[in-house]
């Protein structure tokens, strides 16, 4: 019952993320289609160029607007397959765990170990080193640590480029704005002082278009690098719960193997009946006594 309340929480924030990025796509298209028209300005004639926010962006296409754009794409796929992967269902199945809980109980130590090896979920991973570590179990625990470090790392890691990608956002958008600038003044020194203020204007809200984008795309990629670093974390500290509550099943049977091999040198180091000892050498008489 706890797992289901878990899974029907985390289905209700990804339905809340959505309707949010639902959202955000709609305001952004709603801005980009009225940008030029909210300021009160007659439409532009038929020989003028179009004053949209998209419009803008688009018609001013350089190696930062295509940097952002690739960084956009990749971000967004990382969002999604993040999203799809780090699920209860899929990152800890519920069938999988009740099935290596049957073969423990069933004492299929062989199968278990072939279970393991070829599953792709964080318990069966956390547990196939720990069993082919056995019998001792210091050893079994130490290799299930390892484990679990190893695979959080790396569950940690497939979510730090959204955090790259946010940072990189803001950093491009002023680096576009600053060469956007550089060439607005560039025009005023060329026209000695003289420019169009019109032109001056259109050039530098083509700079600033820059920072739109690289808020735009780092605003989303570390919003979400914030709920999945929150989601993994979660996941990975259930998961190393679960496969050290497997564990302890498995030391009973486990302990219980060194006992008797090692209650064989107390049995031969014993008297046993019917043999008899060597007698002990009997010491010279020193010459005192004599």
């Amino acid at each position: 019952m706890p797992v289901a309340k878990r899974s029907s929480y985390s289905y209700s924030k990804r339905r809340i993320a959505l309707l949010v990025a639902m959202m955000a796509a709609t305001a952004f298209t709603v801005a980009s289609t009225s940008f030029g028209q909210s300021t009160g300005t007659p439409p532009p004639a038929s020989g003028d160029q179009p004053t949209g926010l998209l419009h803008l962006i688009l018609g001013h296409m350089d190696f930062v607007f295509i940097t952002i754009a690739g960084l956009s794409v990749w971000g967004l796929t990382l969002i999604i397959q993040a999203s799809i992967k780090n699920r209860a269902s899929v990152f800890m199945p519920e069938e999988t765990t009740n099935q290596i809980r049957e073969m423990i109980s069933q004492r299929k130590f062989k199968e278990l170990i072939d279970f393991t090896e070829t599953d792709d979920s964080f318990v069966s991973k956390a547990l196939n080193p720990a069993l082919k570590r056995a019998p001792s179990f210091s050893s079994m625990k130490e290799a299930m640590e390892t484990a679990i470090g190893e695979h959080t790392a790396e569950q940690f890691r497939k979510i730090e480029y959204l955090n790259i990608i946010g940072n990189l956002g803001p950093l491009l958008g002023l680096l576009g704005t600053v060469l956007g600038m550089i060439e607005a003044f560039q025009a005023v020194q060329q026209t000695g002082g003289q420019a169009d203020v019109a032109k001056l204007s259109g050039g530098i809200s083509t700079a600033l278009t820059h920072t739109f984008l690289g808020l735009f795309l780092a605003i989303p990629c570390l919003a979400a690098f914030g709920v999945l670093r929150t989601i993994v974390d979660r996941l990975t500290v259930r998961g190393a719960l679960t496969a050290e509550e497997l564990l302890l099943m498995i030391k009973p049977a486990e302990a219980a193997k060194p006992s008797v091999g090692g209650a064989a040198p107390r049995i031969a180091a014993s008297p046993q009946p019917g043999v008899a000892r060597k007698p002990l050498p009997t010491p010279a008489p020193s010459a005192a006594s004599t």
